[in-house]
C-alpha cells in the first residue's frame, strides 16, 4: 500500500497529460467512440452505456497493460535518468505536436502504423459492436493504435523502472482521456468542441510543454547535485572499514570523552586482541 501511495504523484502527472491531451484523443479515438454510441438507438441508454464503458474498460486496461511491460523494461535497462529525459523531449515534442508548431512526431506515429496494420483487421471483425464483450476487445485492440500521446506516457512508464510504476503511469493516462472519450461516445458535441478550439488546444499544448521541461529538468538538475558531491568529503556510505587494520592504530592520542559511543555495537568490537602492551 505504501508503495501505491509513493507513485500517486506519477498517476496524477499522467493523468494531467492524459486530460489535456484529450483534443488529440478524439481524434484518434473519438471516432470509435462516436461510431460505438450510435450504433445503438437512443431508445437502449442502458445498453449503449454498457458499451461504452466496456470500450473505455478494454482501451484503459490496454494502457495499463503495455504500462507494466514499459516499467519490467526499464528496470532492465536502469539508467532512469536517461530515460526520464527521454520521457521529458517526448513530452515537449507533444505538446508542440498539439499546438501544431511541429509535426515532428508524425514520424513516430508512422512508425506504430506498421504494427497498426496487423491489428486493424482484427477491429474490423468486431464491429458492429452489439455485445459488451465485443467492445472490450475493441477497446483492447484500440488501445495499440498508434499515437503519440501514448509513445509519451510510455516513455515515461518505463522511466519508472518498476512495473507498478509503468502500471500506474498508463492507468493515470488513460483515466485522463475518459472525460474526451466518453463525451465523443454521448456525441456531446459541446464539449468536444471546446477541445478542438484552437486556443484551447494551444493551452492545454503549452501546459504539456511545460511538464516536459520539468521532466527533463528533474534528471539533470540531480546529476549536477551528484557532480558536486564528488568534490567534497566522503560519506559515511563511502568509507571503507572492512580493510581498516585498527590494531596498528594509535589510540593512545585519542579523546575518548568526546567520542559519541551510543551508536558503536561492543559486543562485536574485537577486544581480545589487544594487549596491555599495545595501550603503553
Amino acid at each position: 500500500m505504501s508503495d501505491l501511495l509513493s507513485l500517486w504523484p506519477v498517476f496524477l502527472a499522467t493523468f494531467s497529460v492524459g486530460l489535456l491531451g484529450s483534443g488529440h484523443c478524439l481524434g484518434m479515438c473519438g471516432g470509435i467512440a462516436s461510431a460505438l454510441g450510435f450504433a445503438i438507438g437512443p431508445e437502449q441508454q442502458g445498453k449503449r452505456t454498457a458499451i461504452l464503458f466496456s470500450y473505455n474498460l478494454g482501451r484503459v486496461s490496454s494502457y495499463t497493460l503495455l504500462g507494466t511491460v514499459a516499467g519490467i523494461l526499464g528496470n532492465q535497462i536502469g539508467a532512469a535518468s536517461v530515460l526520464r529525459v527521454i520521457a521529458g523531449a517526448l513530452l515537449i515534442a507533444m505538446g508542440l505536436y498539439l499546438a501544431n508548431w511541429w509535426r515532428g512526431l508524425s514520424y513516430l506515429e508512422k512508425l506504430g502504423g506498421v504494427l497498426w496494420r496487423y491489428i486493424q483487421p482484427i477491429t474490423k471483425s468486431l464491429l458492429p459492436v452489439q455485445r459488451p464483450g465485443q467492445a472490450v476487445l475493441l477497446g483492447l485492440a484500440w488501445g495499440l493504435l498508434p499515437c503519440g500521446m501514448v509513445y509519451s506516457a510510455l516513455a515515461y512508464s518505463v522511466a519508472q523502472g518498476s512495473a507498478m510504476g509503468g502500471a500506474v503511469a498508463m492507468l493515470g493516462f488513460g483515466m485522463g482521456t475518459l472525460p474526451a472519450v466518453v463525451a465523443s461516445g454521448w456525441a456531446a458535441q459541446g464539449f468536444k468542441s471546446v477541445f478542438q478550439n484552437t486556443w484551447v488546444r494551444r493551452l492545454f499544448a503549452i501546459s504539456i510543454i511545460v511538464f516536459g521541461i520539468w521532466t527533463l529538468w528533474m534528471p539533470l538538475s540531480h546529476s549536477g547535485h551528484d557532480a558536486h558531491g564528488h568534490h567534497g568529503a566522503p560519506s559515511k556510505s563511502d568509507m571503507h572499514h572492512e580493510g581498516m587494520n585498527h590494531q596498528n592504530m594509535n589510540h593512545g592520542n585519542m579523546n575518548h570523552e568526546n567520542m559519541n559511543h551510543e551508536g558503536m555495537n561492543h559486543d562485536k568490537m574485537g577486544h581480545s586482541n589487544s594487549t596491555d602492551e599495545e595501550t603503553q
